[in-house]
């Protein structure tokens, strides 16, 4: 039987949906509504709600690596400066969290990592702070100014309704962005899964992307090879334009991207099945045939479920 390249980024991208592990994200729900209680009562009505961001507001997640995100808009008068907001922040959750994970400053957010409990499930939450530009403007323009953490006080605007908005309803984005993130966390890549999402969409937007699962992607990877090292090439951040993406790569890791896809290309035109090199199931979530030529089951599991859909939620 041929290979069929299509059918095998199919089986990829099913053996990674999210529905594999409901027990387990419904513990990282749980911790997410629980960190998020805790801020409004600290808080109170200095902040509007806190929201969920990240890749799965945007239903990219993966099942092999992902973390949730919490959003939380501050009023304009609720701290003097980005910086206290941030430390804040950080000082109310360590305080809380201290005994039982590991609380520390990332960039841009607040990384809580929950101790293994007893089924050895580790749970990651990331609180991003933001504080509205002027009074009262949040509900209205939906801005944010996002601290960074350094040692001088900087800070970033950005709009993170804008950016889940940017992809809502594009299915077939969606598809090649889970696709290029589970090539990023095999090959251990270190390319933000932001610059990921807005290059493909941005290909999306240049080229005429159709045909199959394999052929989208295709044409998508000769994209980002053929422009990513072009000096005019850019990624504005749809939260904020004056934010370019692009730039957030150094010139050797763009030469590296457009290296490692051309090598996907060359290699799986040399032999189809080298495409397994570059893509791999999940195999603890592998769907298999049964002896029933109708039935499928996940790996080692005799659990029947339904075959792949076109649902990649």
């Amino acid at each position: 039987m041929s290979f069929n390249k299509a059918d095998y980024l199919g089986s990829v991208i099913e053996t990674h949906k999210m529905k594999h592990i409901d027990d387990l994200f419904d513990k990282f729900k749980e911790k997410r509504k629980e960190i998020k209680e805790k801020l409004e009562g600290k808080y109170e009505e200095k902040i509007y709600s806190p929201f969920n961001s990240g890749s799965y507001a945007k239903h990219t997640a993966i099942n092999s690596k992902f973390d949730l995100d919490l959003a939380v808009p501050f009023k304009r008068n609720s701290f003097s400066t980005i910086e206290e907001m941030f430390n804040d922040v950080y000082d109310f959750l360590y305080e809380e969290y201290k005994d039982v994970a590991t609380v520390r400053k990332q960039k841009v957010s607040i990384g809580i990592e929950f101790f293994s409990d007893n089924d050895g499930d580790v749970i990651q939450i990331d609180v991003v702070p933001g504080r509205e530009l002027s009074k009262d403007d949040y509900p209205k323009e939906h801005y944010l100014n996002i601290n960074i953490n350094t040692y001088d006080g900087n800070y970033t605007q950005t709009n993170i309704h804008a950016q889940i908005d940017n992809i809502k309803g594009k299915q077939d984005e969606r598809q090649i962005i889970r696709l290029l993130k589970i090539w990023k966390y095999q090959k251990n890549k270190d390319f933000k899964s932001f610059f990921m999402e807005l290059i493909v969409i941005k290909a999306f937007d240049n080229k005429i992307v159709s045909g199959n699962l394999w052929e989208k992607l295709k044409i998508v990877l000769e994209y980002i090879k053929d422009e990513i090292t072009k000096e005019n090439f850019t990624l504005k951040d749809p939260g904020n334009t004056s934010n370019d993406i692009a730039k957030t790569l150094d010139s050797y890791q763009k030469n590296s991207l457009k290296n490692d896809f051309q090598n996907i290309l060359d290699n799986v035109e040399l032999n189809e099945e080298n495409l397994k090199n570059y893509f791999k199931e999940n195999e603890k979530y592998k769907i298999v045939e049964t002896e029933s030529k109708n039935s499928y089951r996940i790996n080692n599991s005799s659990s029947a479920i339904i075959p792949p859909s076109n649902q990649f939620g």
